[in-house]
């Protein structure tokens, strides 16, 4: 893990910056509600770790089903899920007129899941 992770006096501005990893396990146990029996993840389809996480930071996060699939095992299907992190701002806007993502925007994630079914 890099310095600026784990001492404040590494980055200019005395910030301690949170290691995106725990972003995503805080989004993603945030963002649980309705999604209990989804199981391990078993692809990645591409995400941002949009902004920096700073020490302080108050991360609110939420989950969109994108699309569901079937597969050969019995019991079992597929969710796809879009994951994402804020640290304030307007719900639910991950990106601007422009494009970009907004200043408040941690994480945007989009990865499938194992569900029974």
């Amino acid at each position: 893990t890099a310095k600026v992770h784990f001492d404040a006096t590494n980055r200019e501005d005395g910030r301690r910056l949170i290691y995106g990893g725990h972003v995503i396990s805080m989004a993603r146990a945030l963002s649980f509600n309705g999604l209990a029996n989804a199981q391990m993840i078993v692809g990645l389809n591409g995400g941002a770790h949009a902004n920096p996480c700073f020490s302080g930071d108050t991360v609110r996060a939420w989950s969109e089903v994108l699309d569901k699939a079937e597969t050969d095992a019995p019991g079992v299907g597929l969710v796809r899920l879009r994951l994402a992190a804020t640290k304030g701002g307007t719900p639910f806007e991950l990106k601007g007129e422009d494009g970009k993502y907004r200043p408040e925007v941690l994480l945007d994630l989009d990865y499938w899941a194992l569900m029974p079914t």
